[in-house]
């Protein structure tokens, strides 16, 4: 029914006063009671009420309810000011001379206000009583953070003068990169839309920490700061609805609505802030809307018809962004000058007044009641929605403009306009030099400054990063997985899930383990865990599950240890990043493994496994069913033959293709002794596979095997006396490491060729190896050369080197020129292609790189170097049944 369609205007008047009478005699909150009251009984009756999640465009807290702030607002606006002058200095003098190295402006002096307020009243530094609050920086204001942390006196002039310029040691980055400022920055938040995603997990996890006894995170709040405009990537709003059902009140977003994002307006034709409104209330978040400053709140109380609150929900977006980037007559003519009642509002204000309405974003009285009210929010998230200007203070240069986002430089009558506004102690004459500010310790400012830091335990950004080592425990730990397993059958899957389980009975680390499944444990043979370790849930469990009687049943717990994210591959790795970074943000070091389908990992949510590099994240990512050809049944979408290729672009990601079990136990017992021990900043991506197969001992590796394992290669077996020149050295990984050694059975038997058998679990390591060797040797050529582990390995090794693995090509092709430098022959088989389902047996000849094509590979090899004849790779090639005429597998 519309608003117009009133049939009985009397009795709709009776109810409006009264409603009217109860809240001005009672209150709003009374009001608000009564109205849900009777829309609750009207359900239950049977009436049709649509709930409305957005409310009117006007500030949600009432000017009588605001909590008012005790500080100085005076000394706070001069040392925001100079902040903001100091932010803005970075980017004008980095850009002097040129545009290169870029730079943003307008993002933080529409944000300026945001960041002070939580700044001087409410972030807490980690001290001994509270474990400090964690601030996700929206990446674009990183400008004023430093500009901040110069006044602090925690960066110097020369740092800020080197911004953007970090190749002599002495810069500072463009945007928060933990792997860059190890000591400073804690989140890297400018790959849009992973910082609100991270924040939410991150406040989940300090819930988990809580809830299992590891650490007393109750006092401590998540805040994320985001633009409007980040809104609009998938990953911003994708995990909101766990916040809300999980009760996260521990958890505060800040989306700064200047209605801008890069190009234009984020939402030129609607509102962002009612469309946010409404998304975050129906996700069970409490909002709180920051529209209108102070200087508003005079003309709503006198707008008695309501027309001007009507014309503040009747204009869009693009129309309050043209708005501020013009005049205040021309707000007077174009906003209030619509209707007679909002034109008649403002007849005793001049231009200039009108021009000074701020947006509520840039009041520190709203900001201030916005905030301390969320921090007493309990039993939902909150979010705070402030308006604000894009560009604030730059004039002509760029606020409330299309150009804003891109502006690197300013005109001297807008910095000029800048100076006077914000009072700026510049002269016209050092105005073109843009000098930075810095006031004497013993300024009012400055001590102020100070003092405020003091009362909530220390400056931020600030990052952790040491904890306390932990004691893993010794190799012989696991000695029934590094003994041969005889006649019994497993796959490396099932290795490694025994071996999480002698982990989690650790009486030491046992707690610090993290298992964390995507909806998959019962694929990976993990639901035993349910019961043993129970799965971690706010609620516990609050019904009996249906399997209640069987010996592994699911089993939900306030104090659970295993993360089941369901089938939420970025949720799942958000958890591990948070968990795999406790060990700095909650000096509670924590080893978190998270096992998954090697495709649905580093190829579905790079961005995050970029981003747990630069953060610096220590832990462990599993990649079940690895391999193109290991997961026989479902084909093109699943079969995995490139996340080595993958994890080998991310610097600090140390892979493996493991074969056997003790290769498991070796990679992981190394990894933990260098990541929890050592402390080393890596993180380990190590694939497993659900094929079936003994596996042999270490002890019948021989010598030296457990550090050619880490390395990445090392001898399996020898084989025995060769004919002269019909030797050769075959190397494999993972399953495809098993035909590799059928291969060399086959070349024994059928051709009389003996054949050396390497095991390579990583040829990423090998290569990083191969290229700081010949680093070194090109750095010192008057030294005697270094050799690369490969060629090491491979001197006084005879005959061409032939490589297969389930992986693309290229993965093997890596090491050529190491393999080259020890003289020998390469030849590489993989799988590039799509993947396709069928057999194992069938898919690996299709995609050449079983026993068969191994074999014909090495004696195409010897053939080309003359040991033997073509004619007896053609006869090999005819008794394998290979098909010469068949399309490749990777032709499109």
């Amino acid at each position: 029914m519309s608003l117009n369609d009133d049939t009985d205007i009397p009795e709709t008047s009776e109810w409006l006063d009264a409603l009217k009478a109860v809240q001005a005699h009672r209150g709003a909150n009374r009001a608000n009671y009564i109205v849900n009251r009777l829309v609750d009984e009207a359900r239950r009756d049977g009436v049709y009420i649509p709930r409305s999640l957005t409310t009117a465009y006007c500030n949600t807290i009432p000017p009588a309810q605001e909590e008012k702030s005790s500080g100085d607002r005076a000394i706070e606006h001069r040392l925001r000011s100079i902040i903001r002058w100091n932010a803005l200095a970075i980017i004008l003098r980095a850009n002097k001379e040129s545009s290169e190295l870029g730079g943003h402006i307008a993002s933080f002096q529409s944000a300026a206000t945001l960041y002070d307020i939580g700044f001087g009243h409410f972030w807490h530094a980690p001290t001994d009583s509270h474990g400090g609050d964690l601030v996700y920086i929206q990446g674009h204001c990183s400008p004023g953070i430093y500009a901040r942390a110069f006044v602090e006196g925690r960066l110097t002039e020369q740092q800020l003068l080197n911004y953007r310029q970090e190749t002599g040691g002495q810069g500072i980055p463009s945007y928060p990169h933990p792997w860059l400022m190890p000591d400073f920055w804690q989140f890297p938040t400018v790959s849009m839309g992973l910082g609100p995603l991270m924040a939410i997990y991150q406040a989940r996890f300090l819930k988990y920490l809580q809830g299992r006894g590891l650490a007393d995170t109750a006092p401590r709040k998540v805040w994320a700061f985001m633009g409007d405009g980040e809104m609009d990537e998938p990953e911003s709003l994708g995990a909101i609805s766990l916040a809300g059902r999980e009760g996260l009140d521990n958890l505060i977003f800040v989306i700064n609505c200047n209605l801008q994002r890069l190009d234009g307006p984020v939402r030129g034709n609607g509102k962002i802030v009612q469309e946010l409104e409404s998304v975050f209330r129906g996700a069970g978040w409490n909002v709180i809307k920051v529209l209108w400053g102070s200087s508003w709140d005079r003309l709503l109380a006198k707008d008695k018809s309501g027309k001007l609150l009507q014309l503040m929900e009747e204009c869009v977006d693009g129309e309050y962004q043209d708005f501020k980037s013009k005049s205040g007559a021309y707000v007077r003519e174009h906003f209030f000058g619509r209707y007679p009642e909002t034109k008649a509002l403002v007849e005793d204000m001049s231009d200039e007044d009108i021009w000074n309405l701020s947006r509520g974003g840039h009041d520190p009285e709203k900001v201030f009641a916005a905030y301390a009210a969320a921090v007493k929010h309990t039993g939902q998230p909150t979010l705070i929605l402030p308006k604000t200007v894009k560009g604030y203070g730059m004039g002509e240069s760029g606020e409330g403009q299309m150009i804003a986002h891109q502006a690197k430089k300013m005109t001297q009558d807008a910095l000029r306009g800048f100076r006077d506004r914000f009072q700026i102690p510049v002269s016209d004459e050092d105005l073109p030099k843009v000098p930075f500010i810095k006031l004497p310790e013993d300024s009012p400012e400055m001590k102020y400054l100070h003092e405020r830091r003091a009362a909530l335990g220390g400056y931020l950004p600030q990052r952790r990063q040491k904890s306390s080592a932990l004691t893993i425990p010794p190799l012989s730990a696991f000695q029934r997985l590094l003994d041969s397993t005889g006649e019994r059958e497993i796959s490396t899957t099932m290795a490694f899930v025994q071996m999480l389980g002698t982990l989690v009975r650790d009486k030491v680390i046992g707690k610090n383990i993290v298992p964390i499944v995507p909806d998959e444990s019962r694929t990976f043979g993990m639901e035993g865990m349910f019961r043993q370790l129970g799965i971690w849930s706010s609620q516990g469990q609050l019904y009996k599950p249906q399997d209640a009687d069987q010996l592994m049943y699911y089993r939900e717990s306030k104090d659970g240890q295993v993360l089941q994210e369901g089938i939420n591959e970025g949720g799942a790795m958000s958890s591990w990043v948070v968990a795999a970074t406790s060990y700095s943000t909650n000096n509670v070091p924590m080893i978190p493994f998270y096992i998954y389908y090697s495709m649905f990992g580093l190829q579905r949510v790079g961005d995050l496994a970029w981003l747990a590099g630069d953060i610096r994240a220590r832990g462990f990512l599993l990649g079940g069913t690895a391999g193109r050809t290991t997961l026989n049944g479902e084909g093109l979408q699943h079969e995995d033959g490139h996340s080595h290729i993958l994890a080998g672009t991310i610097p600090n990601c140390i892979s493996y293709d493991p074969t056997f079990a003790y290769e498991v136990v070796t990679i992981i017992r190394e990894g933990m002794r260098r990541m929890y021990e050592a402390q080393e900043d890596v993180f380990y991506y190590v694939t497993l596979m659900n094929e079936n197969y003994s596996h042999p001992g270490l002890a019948d590796a021989g010598e030296g095997a457990e550090e050619g394992i880490l390395k990445g290669l090392y001898k399996l077996k020898a084989g025995g006396k060769a004919k002269k020149g019909l030797r050769v050295q075959l190397m494999g990984s993972g399953t495809i490491l098993r035909e590799v050694i059928a291969a060399a059975e086959l070349l024994q038997s059928d051709w009389g060729v003996t054949a050396d058998l390497w095991s390579a679990t990583s040829y990423n390591e090998l290569r990083r190896d191969g290229m700081a060797t010949e680093r070194w040797n090109l750095l010192h050529p008057t030294e005697a050369r270094r050799k690369s582990w490969v060629e090491a390995c491979l001197d006084g090794n005879e005959g061409p080197v032939i490589a297969s693995t389930d992986y693309m090509r290229n993965y093997a092709d890596q090491i050529r020129e190491y393999v080259q430098a020890a003289g020998r022959r390469y030849v590489v088989l993989g799988t590039d292609g799509f993947g396709r389902s069928d057999y194992r047996v069938k898919l690996r000849r299709f995609f050449e790189v079983d026993r068969y094509y191994v074999t014909v590979a090495a004696l195409k090899a010897l053939a080309d170097e003359g040991s033997i004849k073509p004619a007896v790779v053609a006869e090999a090639i005819a008794k394998y049944g290979l098909d010469t005429e068949c399309a490749a597998p990777w032709t499109v």
